[in-house]
């Protein structure tokens, strides 16, 4: 009956995997902006991964990926896991209008919105391992539906999870979080306390204990907001009245912190040797470096949330949609990246109720 059900030329280990409930992992894939590149990126990761895995379902319009990979519509996520190796299973939705490729049109919004919220879903319900979002753009679907400066705290808000997550951004060579996100970098010296850097921290450490799987302690090393970490006031005093407290706090705890260090020598090959995440004061204290050492594999993680959510560290790259140009690894390592965190998450899970 279930050979029956998957139908002639099925992956026999993924279905057996399935039947018995043993499949590594099946993640959701939301749509992203369809006028940008994450229908090419979606097509190129179900070719780079349709053998080996982590299967995964793409929740977004079938014709956005008709042409660039062989298509089977599925009702459920059991079908998904059956088919992949042969298809990308497609959970469908309707675009308000036609997606013209590097023309963003807010009429999509709606239907950008619902694969998200669709994707969570299915993870809440179990029926999913974790999700991975595709790009979207914050100009096209701010609105009333939408209220966020990016996925991260719309999926908070998905999650009731409000004001826990954290994004890390993590590639081979680092592993940064930013303490405060995107707002200017006026605001976010504005909003640089000592409880939130604490609270940022603590997320960090449980995640990298549950979620990466560290067999040690994490090591977080925090950054300086001034230049050479404030020169003990000489050059901004937020390290004196700010950052070194919040240090002394999570020391008190037991965490294992380095810090402030200087941000122009945080990044070295030997400074990086010496902790498993770096603390930044702001965006792009981090996302520099990260992107300079590993934009092709870098991955966006949120944690704080009770489900596993990666995402590639880039945008919707609207100047290249539709030329075939598209690189696909950072998805491919998103996808890659959520699996194991889930199999990380699995393992600590069990861990705890042995």
């Amino acid at each position: 009956m279930f050979l029956g059900f998957c139908g002639p030329n099925v992956n026999l280990s993924r279905l057996l995997a399935v039947a018995f409930h043993a499949d590594p992992e099946m993640l959701v894939l939301t749509q992203g902006d369809p006028a940008g590149i994450a229908p090419e990126i979606t097509a190129k990761a179900w070719h780079a991964l349709r053998e080996q895995g982590p299967a995964f379902v793409w929740v977004g319009d079938p014709a956005l990926l008709e042409g660039l990979a062989p298509l089977r519509i599925v009702h459920d996520l059991a079908q998904a896991a059956c088919v992949f190796a042969q298809a990308l299973p497609v959970l469908p939705l309707s675009l308000a209008v036609p997606a013209v490729p590097g023309q963003p049109d807010r009429r999509n919004a709606a239907t950008i919105l619902e694969s998200i919220r669709r994707a969570v879903l299915l993870v809440q319900q179990g029926a999913a391992d974790a999700v991975v979002t595709n790009p979207i753009s914050k100009d096209v679907v701010q609105g009333p539906d939408f209220t966020h400066p990016g996925h991260t705290s719309f999926l908070a808000e998905l999650c009731g999870a409000e004001g826990r997550e954290v994004m890390m951004l993590a590639g081979p060579s680092l592993r940064v979080v930013p303490v405060t996100v995107h707002v200017a970098l006026r605001k976010a010296i504005e909003q640089l306390t000592a409880e939130r850097i604490v609270e940022t921290a603590r997320t960090v450490a449980a995640g990298l204990e549950r979620d990466f799987g560290l067999e040690h302690a994490p090591r977080l090393a925090v950054a300086g907001l001034n230049p050479h970490a404030g020169e003990n006031g000489l050059m901004g005093d937020e390290e004196l009245r700010i950052i070194i407290p919040a240090i002394e706090t999570l020391r008190a705890e037991g965490y294992d912190v380095a810090g402030p260090m200087p941000p122009d020598t945080l990044f070295t090959p030997q400074a990086r040797a010496g902790y498993d995440v770096a603390l930044c004061m702001y965006h792009d204290q981090g996302l520099i470096p990260l992107k300079t050492l590993d934009m092709a594999q870098g991955v966006n993680v949120t944690l704080g949330l009770p489900i596993v959510r990666t995402s590639p560290d880039h945008g919707t790259a609207f100047d290249r949609a539709g030329q075939n140009r598209a690189d696909p690894t950072s998805l491919v390592c998103a996808l890659q990246l959520a699996g194991r965190l889930v199999r990380n998450r699995q393992a600590a899970e069990g861990r705890k109720t042995a």
